[in-house]
Parts: structure tokens; sequence; C-alpha cells
């Protein structure tokens, strides 16, 4: 059933409509023409029959001869096709017929075989062949042809002795030749089926030539083209229409064949500039993460640099009592020439509380030096000059500590708009912390480098045992520590946080348990101004508000 509502079933039924109708129109000519000439045939040949009787019988009549006349008219009437002979006077009378049983009968003169001539006041005194036929039914059921020949008073007939007429009568009588058409209406009938026949055959022929011709050059290149629509329109478009003609659907398949070619290159590129697009976005959010991150950062250690600003300003001056007669009764303790054992006991008490205090005032002063912003000395500084500076300061912790330090700077003339003892600072504070992850020593690289962008680049990597994974988002946080109890406060990398960001840089980390710890100190390019480190100036004026 889907077959009858393609196009190409459309166009098959309206090709075979038309050849119909042409092959029936030319069937319905071509037997209207047949039939034409077939009785125009035999009109013309009762014609002749009617000249041969009135030329063989002329000589007898003309001797007044009827025996003869009649004999010949006699013989002509039983020849095959001839239905009868009549011969009328000039007042309708029939003076002879081949039926013996019509003669001396009178004829209507307003019947069809007379009207023509007969239709007004004075009788028409000759007719052309095609008005002197009839065709009527016999009584029998065929159909017959009767052709009527006026029998003319010529002069060798008006001037005859036998039966003279006179020379006003133009007609004497009339020849009627009656032929039955059976025969041809028998032949008109087997032409007719005949030539239906063949039309009917033909049509045939050329509706199954048709039809194969419209498989060939339009179902099956119109089923290709709609394959290739519902490929494409499933998702596949590696699919291509394999037409290779020159006509309009060959061309059509080509451009089909680009189209889908367009596409597919659209497809892929859509398909990488999604796969950038989610890439950026990805990259994008983790920027946003870590800046988000840095934020939190900030705000955490601006809440702690507050509280801890306010916790050292309230403990130092009790610390510094405590520790200033402390010292006082050691002094006394030492003075005394008594070398019992409770005075030497209470010495060694007094030295661990002097000890202890001198202890909580370096947390107070890292505190103190946490939370408050250093004026800052900004200028154009060479980096290798800070790194020297801060490798002097650590270099004789690093050789009873066993660290072997080396140094790699590929750009020794790189500068760095920066305060330069903040700078060291946050060096020696990094040293600090590399070599207490080295106990027993190990391998301590700085690396100065650029990059891309001409941002300066610090590394400090260190071999010893690592920060784990947990451990590694926390590292930055004040107070936080992984140092056994005494060993550290965790102040160290925040203050190193704070000095970097303050000079409008950013400090990560990388490390693995076991495999070491690199800490990368980023600053933007020199010739970049640094917006949260603070001036002498800024901060004066902000401190007489």
């Amino acid at each position: 059933m889907r077959f009858v509502h393609t196009l190409t079933f459309r166009v098959l039924v309206g090709s075979c409509l038309l050849l119909i109708t042409l092959f029936g129109l030319y069937s319905y000519f071509s037997i209207r023409y047949s039939t034409d000439q077939m009785m125009a045939q035999v009109i013309d040949s009762a014609d002749r029959v009617s000249d041969v009787i009135r030329n063989s019988t002329r000589y007898s009549m003309l001797l007044n001869r009827k025996e003869d006349v009649y004999q010949i008219i006699t013989t002509i009437g039983r020849e095959p096709g001839v239905e009868g002979i009549r011969i009328y006077n000039k007042r309708g009378a029939i003076i002879f017929s081949t039926n013996k049983s019509e003669e001396m009968s009178t004829v209507d003169m307003h019947a069809e075989a007379c009207y023509v001539c007969h239709d007004s006041a004075k009788p028409l005194q000759s007719l052309p062949i095609g008005n002197r036929a009839r065709i009527y039914t016999a009584a029998t059921g065929h159909r017959l042809v009767g052709l009527i020949n006026p029998i003319r008073n010529e002069p060798s007939c008006s001037s005859a002795s036998c039966h003279a007429h006179p020379e006003d009568k133009t007609v004497l009588g009339v020849l009627d030749v009656r032929m039955s058409l059976e025969k041809v209406d028998s032949n008109i009938a087997q032409a007719r089926q005949k030539l239906i026949f063949y039309a009917a055959v033909m049509t045939l022929i050329v509706m199954c030539a048709s039809g194969l011709f419209l498989f060939v050059m339009v179902h099956r290149p119109v089923s290709r083209l709609m394959e290739g629509t519902q490929q494409v329109s499933s998702g596949n478009l590696d699919y291509e229409i394999p037409l290779s003609s020159t006509d309009e659907i060959g061309e059509l398949a080509a451009n089909f064949n680009e189209m889908t070619r367009v596409l597919r290159k659209a497809e892929e590129e859509n398909k990488t500039w999604s796969a950038t697009l989610e890439n950026r976005i990805r990259e994008k959010t983790a920027e946003l993460q870590k800046i988000n991150e840095q934020i939190i950062q900030i705000e955490k250690m601006a809440s702690l640099g507050k509280l801890a600003a306010t916790v050292a300003h309230e403990l130092n001056n009790p610390l510094e009592g405590i520790l200033t007669y402390a010292k006082l009764i050691a002094k006394r303790l030492r003075k005394t020439e008594s070398e019992s054992e409770p005075a030497r006991q209470m010495l060694e008490d007094m030295e661990l509380i002097i000890r202890e205090v001198q202890r909580c005032g370096n947390i107070v002063k890292n505190l103190l030096l946490f939370s408050k912003k250093q004026v800052a000395e900004i200028e154009l500084v060479p980096i290798k000059s800070i790194v020297d500076k801060a490798v002097q300061l650590m270099q004789h912790h690093f050789k009873i500590s066993n660290v072997d330090f080396e140094t790699d700077i590929s750009e020794p003339d790189a500068t760095l708009m920066c305060d330069e003892s903040q700078i060291q600072q946050a060096l020696v504070a990094l040293f600090v912390n590399a070599v207490e992850a080295m106990p027993g020593g190990g391998k301590l690289n700085l690396k100065v480098s650029k990059g891309q962008a001409g941002e300066l680049r610090i590394q400090v990597a260190d071999s010893g045992m690592g920060i784990a994974s947990e451990d590694i988002p926390h590292v930055f946080e004040p107070f936080f520590t992984t140092k056994k109890e005494g060993k550290g406060v965790g102040l160290g990398l925040s203050i190193v946080y704070g000095i970097i960001e303050r000079h409008g840089g950013n400090v990560s980390v990388e490390s693995e348990p076991g495999k070491g710890t690199v800490f990368t100190l980023t600053f933007p390019p020199a010739a970049m101004s640094h917006p949260r480190v603070e001036s002498k100036e800024a901060l004066s004026s902000r401190s007489t508000v």
C-alpha cells in the first residue's frame, strides 16, 4: 500500500491515463476514418455499378429492346453485394425491379430517396454523388446503401424513331441501385476489434515500458534520495547517495552529498568547539574556585589577624612582667652561695619558666608579625640579590642540618618590584620549613624562572617527608601544623602567604608523602603595579585618621 502513495505510482497512473486517452482517441479516429473510407468505396462501387448498368443497357434502350435491358439488369443484380436494382419513371412508378413484386408500384416522392430532388417546386436535374446515396436499414436488419442515377433524355434518345421523347424532357427516369452493407459492416467490426486489440496491446506495452523506465529513472533514484534523508535525519552524516548520473536527480544527489559533508564538518566543528568550551568552562570554574578559596583564605586570615593582634597585645605585657621577675629571681638565686639541692632545683625551675616565657614571647611576636601590615619599601630589586641574602642567613643552618642546597637562576638579571625584606623573610620561612621537613638531611633546590606572560616564578623544592593530600588545603591556615607538639605554632606558612598575597602574587604547593614538597611563588611582571602592596605614605595617612 505504501507504493500507492509514491510519486512513481502517481506518475505511472497519470502516464497510463494519458496513454489510454491518446490510444483511445487514435483508435476512435482510425476506426471512423476506416469506416468513412469503406463507405466511400461502397458508394463509389454502387456508382460504378449504376454507370455500368446504364452504359450496358443504353444501346438496347435505343432499340427499345426491353427484354435485353431487363436481362442485363437481372444478371448484374445477382452479383454478390447487390441487394436490388430498380428503374422509376418520372412519376415515381417502378417500371422494373429485380424484385418482381415491386413492379408497377409507386414510391412516395417525399421519401428519403426522392426528397432531395423533389423538395422544391421544380425537381433538380442532377445531384452530386454524395447526395445521390442513401443508407438505411432493411427489413432483414442489415444496412443498405442506395444510389440513384438519373436516366437523361439524350439527343440520341429524343431523335430515335422507336420511342421518341420530347426534347423538353431532360430526365426520363431514375436508376436505383441498392447494395448490401452487411459484409462491409462485418469488415468494419472486425477492423474495429483488431484496432482496439492492437491499441490495447500497444497501450499495455507502452505502460510496461513506461513503468520500467519510471522505476529505473525515477523510483530507484528517489528511493535512494529518501534513504539518504532518513539516514541523515537519524544522525548518520557519513552516508552518501550512490548516484552518478548527470541529470537533475544526479545533480540533486551530488548536492545532497555535499550538504552532508558540510553538515559533517559543521558537526565536527561544533563538537570541537563544545569540547573547547567545556575545557574553558572547566578551567574558569577551577580558576573561580581557586579565587574563591583565596578569598576565603584572605578573609580567614584577616579575621584571625585581628584576633591574633588583640590576643598578642593583651598577652605581651603580662608575659614581659613574668619574664622580668623570673630573670630577677634567677639572678638572686645565683648570687646566693647556697648549693643545697632545693636551691638548685628552684634555679632549674626558674630557668624552665624563663624558657617557656621566652617561647610564649616568640609566639606573641609571630602573632604580631602575622597580624600587622608592615610598612612597604617598594622598589625594583634584583631577585638574585634577595635570594643570596636569604641563603646567607640560612647557610650555617643548612650545614648543621646536613642539607645540600642548590640554586638555579635562569634569569640572573630578573628584577622584582617588591619590599626586599618581606620577600627575604618569606624565603627564609620556606627554607626553615624545608629543613624541619628533612630531619636526617636531604636536598633543597631553589629555581628562579620566567613564565610565558613575563611573570616571575620561584620554586623551593625539598626531598623531605612530604605533606598528606588531606593536609595540603590547610597548610596556609594560621596555627595549622603537622609538627610535634612544641616544635611549631603553624604561623610560618601563613606569614609567607600574606607576604606573597600583598605583593599581588600567589603561592601554591605540590607534595606527596615520602617524595618531598615543592612551593611555587609567582609574581606579576615587574612593570605591573601591585595594588595590594601598601606604601609608607598610604599607611602613614591611614594611621593618622
